[in-house]
Order: C-alpha cells, then structure tokens, then sequence
C-alpha cells in the first residue's frame, strides 16, 4: 500500500512539473519584458542607470564566429548567444534584440538561477553575417553601438562553406565570400571609429589568443577578462543559431583544423585572397586592430 502511494506522489508531481514550468516561464518573460519595453529608448531598462551597448559581431560564414561568441559571452559583462536573425531597421528593433538574447542565452531551472534576472551586462550581443539583415544601416553610428569585425582567410572559409552548404556551386560561394567582405568594408567606413570598431582574424583568435583577450579588454573598456575555457549554452551547436559541424561543443578552443572535405580551385581562392586582403585593408584602416591596442 505503502509503494502505491509513493508511486502516486511520483506520477502526481511528473504531471505537475510541466505546469509549473510553464507557470514560472510565462513569469520570467513578463518580468523581462516589463525591464525591456517599458521604456521607449532602446538603450535602457527599467531599473538601470546606465545605457546598454549593442556589440556586433561583423563577419561571413565560417568566420569562427560561434567560438568568438562563446569567448565573449564567457565575461559576465557580455550576454549573447548566437545568430538573432533580426532583420534590422532602425534602433528600435535593439528592444527585440534585448528580448530574444535575455531568454535565449539564460537558463532558469532552478531557484539559484534567479541571478540571471538582473539584467545588468553592459554590452547585448548579436552576430550578423549576412548582408540582408540591414534595411537601414544608420543605426551604426550610433555612440552606443560597438562591432567587432571578425575575418578567416578564404582557403578553409570558402572549403568550410561548400561543406555546409553542398547546393552551392563554387561560383556562388565565392560569391556570397566576396560581396560579404565588400559589405564589411562599407560599413566600417561608415561607422568610421576606432573607439566603437576592432578587426580580429581568425588566424589571430587561435594563433595570438593572449593578445586578442588583451585587446578585448581594452576595446570594451570592462574589467573581467576572457578565457580559453567557455560554457556552453542551451543553443550551442543549434543550426541557424552558430556552428553545428565543428568543436564548439569542445567547451574550449582547438587548435587543431579538421580536413578539408572539398577543395575549390585555385582561381577561386586567388579571387578570395584578393578579396580578404582588399577588406583586412579596409578594416585595419577603419578600426582599431590587436596590434594598436596591444602596442605590437
């Protein structure tokens, strides 16, 4: 008798976890949303004092853009969580930013996880890598907008693409490589900022990591540093949100390149190499790098 009335308390409270999740769900977003779109400048939330910054990460597919995400959201000051797909067109659409990365990057199981309402990280963090994401790009030049353009030489970004994305030709990912990277440029003359613009590499990223953490550092003018070691998110490694084929999931950085499962010709990557080296011109011209911040 005894048994059956312990396996009815367990049925009992299998059959109420959802509800109460669900409960405690609906709780935590209206309270976000009441912090996010109570006030009309899509800078602030209620309860603070200081504006919060948007950081772009700026770059291409295949970029190592979900590893820099991870390394960035690891600083405490940082919250982000991938790729929003937003579709840009105007400040105002930063609200919806705010919206998506406060439930997207944060996980509330438990009641120690109640830290996470605070909602006091300096920079809201979102990465674009293509160029239809933009309906006006003026928003750039706002004080409290600060991107980070991340580039990868065209050799692995162009094999890495054809891998991800088979029905492409190599017409077509050259391409897309080449119109980002002139797109990247553009906006970096647009924004025309060294204090609100920072150009890193891959190659640097995996290469020179002290230095880029260095740099970070002091670009976002924040205290905490960065680290090789990341924790994973509840989207890391979810298609369309960042990279679902390489060792994002390793938690940490790896240094060692998987193979190259497609090749493409040489004329496609001298054309890409001229493209990445016109834009690391561009860029390096534009934006503050890891060599000027660091005294390199």
């Amino acid at each position: 008798m005894r048994s059956q009335n312990i396996e009815k308390v367990k049925v009992n409270s299998m059959e109420i976890r959802p509800s109460i999740r669900l409960v405690k769900n609906e709780i935590i977003q209206k309270y976000q949303n009441f912090r996010i779109d109570t006030t009309e400048n899509p800078y602030y939330l209620v309860g603070r004092s200081r504006p919060c910054r948007i950081l772009f990460i700026l770059s291409h597919m295949r970029s190592g853009s979900s590893l820099l995400t991870h390394i960035l959201n690891s600083n405490p000051d940082i919250i982000g969580y991938g790729e929003t797909h937003i579709q840009y067109t105007s400040e105002i659409d930063f609200k919806r930013l705010m919206l998506k990365v406060y439930w997207e990057a944060q996980e509330f199981r438990t009641l120690r996880d109640i830290k996470n309402l605070s909602m006091n990280q300096k920079y809201i963090l979102d990465k674009v890598l293509h160029n239809n994401k933009f309906a006006d790009d003026e928003f750039l030049l706002s004080d409290n907008l600060y991107s980070i353009f991340l580039l990868r030489e065209p050799r692995r970004s162009l094999a890495s693409i054809a891998s991800l994305k088979p029905h492409l030709n190599e017409e077509q990912i050259l391409n897309y490589y080449a119109g980002r990277l002139s797109m990247l440029e553009q906006y970096a003359r647009l924004i025309d900022s060294k204090k609100r613009s920072l150009l890193i590499t891959y190659h640097q990223m995996i290469k020179q990591t002290d230095l880029v953490f260095e740099a970070l550092q002091k670009f976002l003018e924040i205290g905490g540093g960065f680290s090789e070691d990341y924790q994973l998110l509840k989207t890391t490694g979810m298609r369309h949100v960042g990279d679902h084929q390489g060792n994002i999931n390793a938690g940490r950085i790896v240094r060692t390149p998987r193979p190259l499962e497609t090749q493409l010709s040489e004329d496609a990557e001298k054309k890409g190499r001229e493209s990445f080296e016109r834009c690391g011109a561009t860029l390096s011209h534009y934006c503050s790098t890891v060599d000027s911040l660091c005294g390199s």
